[in-house]
């Protein structure tokens, strides 16, 4: 992942003094572009060790159509914790009280996600993000009133017309942007295009908004396993994914873990192991999805920006 570090100098080395939603502030470039050959390794990164069970939880949970986190949470995964809790804060006024971050904010948390575990009508009111990943994925609501499965669209195009310059799956859902009213910003991870060559599948990301220390690594191992999964279910093999950016950033409070990080030589890549047995991409089981051979560094924590 050598090609991760150099994203990451370009960004200390030329990235410009930026405001941003969350008043963190950051360092941003605009445009850039990785292409990673999955052939020669699953591309987790080996610098700072990635929190494997929740990379595949939360693809599973987005390829369930799923919104909500109780399942996350059920599983032991918490990467999306913090936006429904500020919205529960924000819907019962108690902001003020519960100032973000602070040890009283912290507390309440632990106290708000063992309640979306206990409490059925607490989570169904309180634990849906709103029309994230899963939605648009699955369950993309047109104007016609119909409702769209992007992504077995797109896998039925690439069984069936694999030539095609429309496989496409977009979460930009205009109605949905312009009417969000959660915590969680519109999405990120505008668009991915699949093209399939001499027996491979690529997929390019079209990335709006990239924070590159904590989020990028989690999206880059994402969609290569999805692309792995993708591929196999379609009878390919996985060819290249290609990670294309908007605004690319480091949080200001990031700076100095980024550093950290690129004091680390890159080790060997992992390799991935999919149960061969599946074919339909909504049988994937987290048993059925193995990471081999990974040795990381420590983990290297950074505060989400919210």
């Amino acid at each position: 992942m050598k090609q991760y570090h150099a994203l990451l100098r370009h960004i200390l080395d030329r990235g410009v003094r930026k405001s941003d939603r969350t008043g963190t502030g950051t360092l941003s470039v605009f445009g850039y572009q990785m292409r990673l050959n999955l052939a020669e390794g699953f591309p987790l990164l080996t610098t700072k060790k990635m929190a494997t069970k929740a990379i595949v939880h939360e693809l599973l949970w987005f390829l369930k159509g799923d919104t909500n986190i109780t399942y996350l949470v059920n599983h032991d995964v918490h990467i999306w914790d913090e936006w429904p809790f500020q919205d529960y804060l924000i819907a019962n006024k108690l902001t003020e009280q519960y100032p973000m971050y602070s040890e009283n904010w912290q507390f309440q948390k632990k106290l708000f996600i063992e309640r979306i575990k206990t409490d059925a009508d607490f989570a169904l009111r309180y634990g849906d993000l709103g029309p994230v990943y899963g939605k648009q994925w699955r369950r993309w609501e047109g104007g016609d009133g119909n409702i769209y499965d992007q992504l077995a669209a797109a896998i039925e195009q690439i069984k069936k017309n694999p030539d095609s310059r429309r496989i496409l799956v977009s979460a930009w859902n205009v109605a949905d942007v312009y009417g969000h009213t959660k915590t969680a910003p519109p999405l990120c991870h505008t668009l991915f295009q699949f093209y399939v060559s001499n027996g491979t599948l690529s997929c390019q990301l079209y990335q709006r908004s990239a924070d590159s220390f904590l989020g990028v690594p989690f999206n880059i191992a994402s969609y290569a396993l999805l692309t792995h999964m993708i591929a196999q279910v379609c009878g390919l093999q996985a060819g290249e994914f290609i990670h294309t950016f908007g605004d690319l950033h480091l949080y200001s409070n990031h700076l100095d873990q980024a550093r950290e990080q690129l004091s680390r030589e890159p080790k060997k890549l992992p390799t991935l192991k999919l149960n061969p047995s599946i074919k339909n991409i909504n049988d994937f089981m987290f048993e059925d999805i193995e990471i081999l051979n990974y040795d990381p560094y420590p983990a290297i924590k950074a505060p989400i920006a919210v």
